[in-house]
């Protein structure tokens, strides 16, 4: 054959397999009535090794792999369909509580608010505040737990945590409280971190002995730490690494931390930007107590634990590719009291409202033990 008659010929197929494809989703609706009736699960993995061993005897074994991979496809994209319909319109369709969420189009950002970050004044948190809101209202707690449980409890409207660091990573602490705190990411900031080496004033650089900061922002300067031939000493942020310098007698220590703190604390930058890459940004979440998704939202946060078997976290990967939805960070914790057991959290690239996002919030209980909506929300660079 010629490549037109080919080409022809391939036409032919995927026409037929289309029709194929449409006729085999719009049977899931059947199958979801069925289920409904008899309560079974949608996910039948016994089944699903019969029809997959049934593909393998049937295929040539040069094509095997192709085949497999083809018939899990469809059916993770028939278990979606069936769970989309089974929770259509219910009390636990999570994609239905989050247009409930979805506040109306002409509804800004607050500009004014009552927002708690941890550390003092001068903190990272504290620049990502005045990025994030117009007019912060700001209390300072001692810890990431402590923004938790404050706006939790109602005594401030908002927090705002760091997440992750472009170049020391993620902040783990952060993501473990996620897990024990029902809290809501409402929206996301990037700020630039610059750090500078700070003193008290006539003190040099060749007098430094000690220099102190929070663990991220060492991890951060490293290199630059290394050719000072200093020891370093951790404390709970940037700022109040500042504030103990500007607070101690000594005239060999300095600290790691952000231009604004010299001016608050009479302390002079004895260098400046020192991190190692001047690519050095901090992806800080404004959290609430309730889910509110301000127009605008594009990406979506979530956490799942997911059976301790194979193929699990590959199930929902596959999920993910079926609806054509970009995972744009996968995080891994472990779960406290069970060895080598993780949950996992997912940032999704994906505008709320959108037909797929719907689908793989209601297409998840037959891959997920546990499954926790984070925010949907906007980033503002």
């Amino acid at each position: 054959m010629d490549l037109s008659a080919v080409r022809s010929r391939l036409d032919e197929i995927d026409g037929e397999l289309l029709d194929l494809f449409i006729e085999r989703l719009r049977l899931a609706a059947d199958v979801a009535a069925a289920k409904a009736t008899t309560g079974k699960a949608v996910f039948d993995p016994a089944r699903e090794r019969q029809k997959l061993a049934r593909v393998a005897a049937r295929t040539p074994d040069a094509y095997e792999p192709q085949a497999l991979a083809l018939f899990s496809l469809l059916m993770s994209m028939n278990k979606a369909e069936q769970l989309r319909i089974l929770k259509a319109g219910g009390a636990q369709s999570r994609a239905s509580q989050i247009r409930r969420a979805l506040l109306p189009a002409d509804t800004p950002f607050p500009g004014v608010a009552s927002v708690v970050c941890q550390g003092v004044e001068g903190a990272y948190s504290n620049i990502a505040a005045t990025r994030a809101f117009r007019v912060p209202d700001i209390t300072f707690v001692r810890s990431f737990e402590e923004v938790f449980r404050t706006v939790l409890a109602g005594k401030a409207t908002y927090g705002v945590i760091p997440l992750e660091n472009s170049t020391a990573g993620s902040v783990t602490a952060v993501y473990d409280l996620f897990a024990r705190y029902p809290a809501h990411i409402v929206r996301a900031v990037r700020v630039k971190i610059d750090h500078n080496l700070l003193a008290k004033p006539g003190v040099r650089r060749e007098d430094v002995r000690e220099v102190w900061s929070h663990e991220q922002a060492l991890a951060q300067c490293a290199d630059y730490l290394a050719g000072l031939d200093v020891e370093v000493h951790v404390c709970p942020n940037t700022a109040r690494a500042a504030e103990l310098v500007a607070q101690s007698d000594r005239t060999d220590v300095a600290a790691l931390s952000s231009a604004l703190c010299a001016n608050l604390y009479g302390l002079e930058v004895i260098e400046a930007d020192v991190q190692d890459s001047d690519a050095n940004y901090t992806r800080f979440a404004v959290i609430g107590s309730r889910p509110e998704v301000f127009p605008g939202a594009t990406r979506t946060s979530l956490m799942l634990t997911l059976p301790h078997e194979p193929g699990s976290l590959y199930r929902v990967l596959e999920r993910l590719y079926a609806l054509d939805i970009n995972m744009v960070k996968l995080e891994s914790r472990p779960i406290p009291g069970r060895d080598f057991e993780f949950r996992f959290y997912f940032d999704l690239d994906c505008p709320v409202g959108s037909p797929a996002l719907d689908t793989l919030l209601d297409a998840l209980d037959d891959i997920a033990d546990e499954v926790w909506y984070l925010g949907s929300y906007a980033e503002v660079l």
